[in-house]
């Protein structure tokens, strides 16, 4: 600013100073008060259209009058020019002072920002001011399409804004060398022309204009999710967006099209879309890079090269797939991320044993699987003479069960072969790379001579005699028996009619029903005597003879049946009415003097007991329930006109000084979760879990919270959390219960992912279901039955806990609670408790589904991420989970079944405990996976396929000819598989010689055969 106020009669007794030294001294000032060229912030995404304090030479700019604006330039101690316009006329009245720019071009703007840095003199501090003094000065602009050169009309100029200053200096602040320097921006648009001039109007100030910065706002170049985006200039109305759709970097490729959006102030906003890089790139600060040798990416996304697979490499950059060594082979359906492998060496340690007419082969699996899963064999049969070199392939006439090729177990059964002659089996194990390989294959060979024959069938069995409880049974020796005969086996079971519940995940047609369970005997001679039978009763018999060489089949079915009571009394009747006469008369008078002492006692404890068993009836339906002797019935505490009474008959009172809290462990519906101890007089203290009622609670809350114990309190499980008892007479209010160590069974999974074997998460799931057998066997709905309510203790037992929601059922097993309001878990609740709040067992099972699956993915969410509106509409669509990963496929069966839409084809808990309890004593059947058996549907809405069956015992067992396991398995139908394939030949030479029971098995594996057919065509193997 000017050093001195400019006079032009030298009035003040002062001398004009020179521009130069006026300019001298207010380099000095702004140099003082820290402002030079460098200290003007570059906005990035900001284009500078005009910049005074980058321009080098004089700026050129018009004033008018002449007289007005003074143009001033100092160079800085960096040699770097200053340029400022001052004007200070305010000794003058009607100041009409214009400063005009240059023209500027606007390039792309349309809308600009004019940045203005000024000083400007209070008026107040400026002596004998002979005029109008001003702190303002105007801003104008005009448009135009080009220069006008030199002229200057103000009536064409269009004013911004008047300016004024925030802070103004004296002549004080320019004795301490203070300028105090201002900052102004102000916004001009739209611009349509293709450029325009600023003017600045002084109408009597003491002010200098230190710079002046003309720019506009753009979104500048810019890389999101590997997507390019140029710079984009934003729309004059602020609040509108520009869309730009962007293009993927080098070595990428769209995924959803990227997408940003750039706002009014030079900002992207909304990132949308994104590229990935693409196969053999990964993603690298922004851009992908090719993976470097040794390492592969075989497909796009934006996830790190990942290095070779065993036993393969690459050498070039930009791999997707590592090339296999050497010797090693990857095939047609491995994945890029698989290790090559190789073929199997061969097997080893086979065995063989001939039963009866089949030979059967067994081996280890070899000592090298090549690193592969799918290993299968093929058996070689030759019959060779005295010379081995002699050896010609056996022909068509032999038979194996289930096949010569493709086997999966490491067994067979070699059928229809001829006695006393050599026969070479070669055992050979192929996998899935063992056609890709040209070494020579390998085997293992092994040679048999049959020279055993079994013995033939037992022919005619007759009835000796028979007694109420016994019967006597004769029969010849059989024709040819090939050997000594060692013994005789008599099997045999009562020819009933049950009424047998069909298995609950599936229907069976039977034709006919016969006792399931038998009783066997043995005897060296062709006759026995079996005792222990019910009298007037049809049995059933079969016998089959054992040699050296085996058994040989069962005879045919022979039906006798035992005697009645009247054909065992005749012969005793004569003595029986001697000795009852004797005994008549000495009874009767033993049974006059009984009675006459004990009547009088009888009489009245009867009346005692009579009056207490019909008071305890009018106190039970008093509250709106009888109980049944022998039965125990869930009681709704709601029932009860005061529901505080309820609190005091189901739970037991604590004295609070027994109770020791320790720490805070959570935070429930009502107060805070402590763990402590309780001590209990002539025991030892025991940790346990108390819930407390937190002050300030009104009655009503009060009764909700004691509520749950009076539900609790009524039940007495290992499976269901035990309460201890509850505090009501002091405060706080506290219910004790039993403490679990490991806390919820959600999070407690979550923790230790990976831990359990699977027998172990069957046991939980176990424990579950027994205590909800429990509660439905007692009458009791809990309607929020999930992992989180279910709790863990240090021995891995899971109790059922959290019965807030819960309802009592009623008698009717069809009957459900409705309810018109409250929450609902909706990932774990049954269709019909959503839709019609209609809750029961049914539904209950639907949740235990869930929580299976809960269990089997280790406490992951249901449903992951989907909405519950979602949820709901895909159940109803006919979506349900798909198995965990790793999870058996009879768990998962099992999942599927509780899932039913229909709520009475669901399965009961006892039915889930007992099948539970199957898989616990049949641990092999949890070897299959879903993942190794899954038939994915056709269709999206409908439910995946799964083998009917886990083991040829269940298939048995669900077609009531359970009494032919061992039959089956001595003959080597060990699998399904090789079941499928049975013929009705297969099946009489196993022993079943009953015509009724052959159909039943033989229409059983149509059904059969179909299935696995169709499980086969889609390339699994069961």
């Amino acid at each position: 600013m000017l050093a001195y106020i400019p006079v032009r009669d030298g009035a003040l007794g002062l001398q004009q100073p020179s521009t130069l030294r006026r300019t001298s001294m207010f380099a000095r000032k702004l140099r003082a008060t820290g402002f030079e060229n460098a200290s003007i912030r570059v906005v990035v995404g900001n284009i500078v259209l005009l910049d005074t304090t980058a321009a080098l030479g004089e700026l050129g700019w018009k004033t008018f009058p002449l007289n007005g604006w003074d143009a001033i330039t100092e160079m800085d101690e960096h040699n770097r020019p200053i340029h400022t316009y001052q004007v200070c006329n305010v000794m003058e009245p009607n100041q009409n002072n214009w400063l005009r720019t240059n023209w500027i071009s606007r390039d792309a703007a349309q809308k600009i920002y004019v940045e203005m840095k000024f000083t400007l003199r209070d008026c107040n501090s400026i002596p004998w001011v002979l005029g109008t003094c001003k702190e303002t000065f105007n801003l104008y602009y005009m448009e135009s399409d080009e220069s006008h050169g030199v002229k200057f009309k103000p009536n064409q100029y269009t004013k911004i804004d008047t300016i004024a200053a925030d802070e103004s200096f004296t002549q004080m602040d320019l004795g301490d060398r203070i300028l105090k320097l201002n900052t102004e921006v102000r916004e001009v648009g739209p611009i349509n022309k293709k450029g325009f001039y600023l003017a600045f109007q002084d109408i009597g100030a003491c002010i200098a204009l230190v710079s002046v910065r003309v720019y506009y706002k753009k979104c500048p170049f810019t890389v999101r999710n590997l997507a390019m985006f140029p710079d984009t200039i934003p729309r004059v109305d602020s609040s509108s967006l520009v869309e730009v759709r962007g293009s993927c970097v080098k070595s990428a490729e769209e995924r959803d099209t990227p997408k940003l959006y750039c706002g009014a102030d030079g900002d992207w906003l909304v990132p949308l879309g994104r590229c990935i890089c693409s196969v053999g790139y990964e993603e690298v600060d922004g851009s992908c890079h090719a993976c470097r040798p040794g390492f592969y990416k075989a497909f796009a996304g934006n996830v790190k090269c990942s290095k070779c697979p065993p036993h393969s490499s690459t050498y070039v950059e930009a791999t997707s797939v590592c090339q296999c060594e050497k010797g090693y082979f990857r095939a047609e359906k491995d994945p890029p991320t698989m290790a090559c492998t190789r073929p199997p060496s061969a097997p080893r340690n086979v065995i063989f044993n001939i039963n009866e007419t089949a030979l059967m082969l067994e081996w280890s699996p070899p000592s090298d699987t090549g690193g592969r899963k799918d290993l299968t064999y093929s058996v070689i049969c030759k019959k060779c003479g005295s010379d081995a070199s002699q050896c010609e392939i056996c022909g068509g006439g032999i038979r194996f069960i289930p096949r010569h090729t493709g086997l999966i177990n490491s067994s067979v059964t070699v059928l229809d072969f001829v006695s006393h002659v050599n026969y070479t089996f070669e055992i050979e194990a192929t996998n899935g790379v063992s056609e890709l390989s040209f070494s020579p294959k390998q085997f293992t060979a092994i040679t048999v001579t049959t020279d055993q024959d079994a013995p033939s069938l037992i022919g005619m069995v007759r009835k000796d005699w028979a007694s109420q409880n016994s019967i006597a049974l004769s029969w010849q020796e059989p024709d040819f028996p090939h050997g000594a005969i060692l013994d005789y086996e008599i099997k045999y079971y009562e020819k009933v009619y049950p009424r047998i519940a069909p298995a609950f995940w599936h229907y069976l047609r039977v034709e006919e029903h016969e006792q399931l369970s038998y009783s066997s005997t043995r005897s060296k001679a062709p006759s026995v005597i079996i005792t222990g039978l019910k009298p007037a009763t049809k049995y059933i018999f079969h016998i089959r003879v054992r040699t050296a060489a085996g058994y040989s089949g069962y005879s045919q079915k022979f039906e006798f049946e035992t005697g009645d009571e009247t054909s065992d009394m005749a012969a005793e009747q004569g003595q029986i009415l001697v000795i009852a006469t004797a005994a008549v008369g000495g009874f009767t008078l033993l049974v006059i003097l009984t009675l006459f002492f004990l009547i009088t006692g009888r009489c009245q404890w009867y009346i005692k007991a009579k009056m207490k068993s019909e008071e305890k009836r009018r106190a039970h339906l008093q509250n709106g329930h009888l109980r049944f002797p022998g039965i125990k019935t869930y009681i709704d505490p709601d029932t009860y006109e005061d529901p505080s009474l309820a609190v005091h008959e189901f739970a037991k009172e604590i004295d609070p000084s027994r109770i020791r809290i320790e720490r805070v462990i959570g935070a429930g519906e009502f107060g805070e979760v402590c763990s402590g101890r309780l001590k209990t007089p002539g025991k030892r203290e025991i940790p346990v879990a108390i819930k407390t009622l937190k002050g300030g609670y009104v009655d009503r809350q009060r009764r909700d919270f004691l509520r749950e114990a009076s539900i609790m309190g009524q039940f007495d499980h290992p499976n269901i959390i035990r309460l201890e008892g509850v505090v009501t007479k002091s405060r706080p209010v506290m219910i004790v219960v039993e403490y679990m160590e490991n806390g919820s069974l959600d999070s407690f999974l979550r923790k230790h992912d990976g831990h359990f074997t699977v027998i172990q998460l069957v046991g939980m799931l176990r424990g579950i279901a027994s205590g909800m057998k429990y509660l439905s066997d007692m009458g009791y709905v809990h309607r929020d039955l999930a992992a989180r309510n279910i709790l863990v203790n240090s021995n891995l037992m899971c109790k059922v806990s959290d019965f807030g929601l819960s309802r009592v059922l009623e008698d009717d097993p069809e009957a459900a609670y409705t309810t018109s309001g409250g929450k609902i878990p909706i990932r774990w609740t049954a269709p019909e408790a959503i839709a019609y709040r209609k809750f029961s067992s049914a539904s209950d099972a639907w949740s235990y589904g869930i929580v299976m699956w809960e269990v089997m993915s280790y406490g992951e969410r249901p449903y992951w991420e989907m909405s519950n509106q979602d949820v709901i509409l895909s159940i109803e669509e006919g979506y349900r989970l798909p198995a965990p990963m790793g999870c058996p496929a009879s768990l998962h069966q099992l999942m599927l079944h509780c899932w039913q839409k229909e709520r009475n084809h669901r399965p009961k808990f006892s039915d889930i405990v007992s099948f539970l309890d199957k898989l616990i004593r049949n641990p092999s059947t949890l070897h299959t996976l879903v993942e190794d058996v899954l038939v994915m549907p056709d269709s999206p809405g409908e439910v995946p396929e799964y083998p009917l069956f886990v083991s040829v015992s269940d298939w048995l067992d669900s077609i009531k000819m359970g009494q032919y396991k061992n039959n089956f398995m001595a003959a080597g139908f060990t699998t399904l598989d090789m079941v499928s394939r049975m013929s009705i030949d297969d099946i009489r030479r196993i022993g079943v010689v009953l015509i009724g029971h052959q159909r039943r098995i033989v229409s059983s594996l149509q059904t059969l055969r179909l299935h696995m057919m169709h499980i086969q065509e889609k390339g699994f193997h069961v």
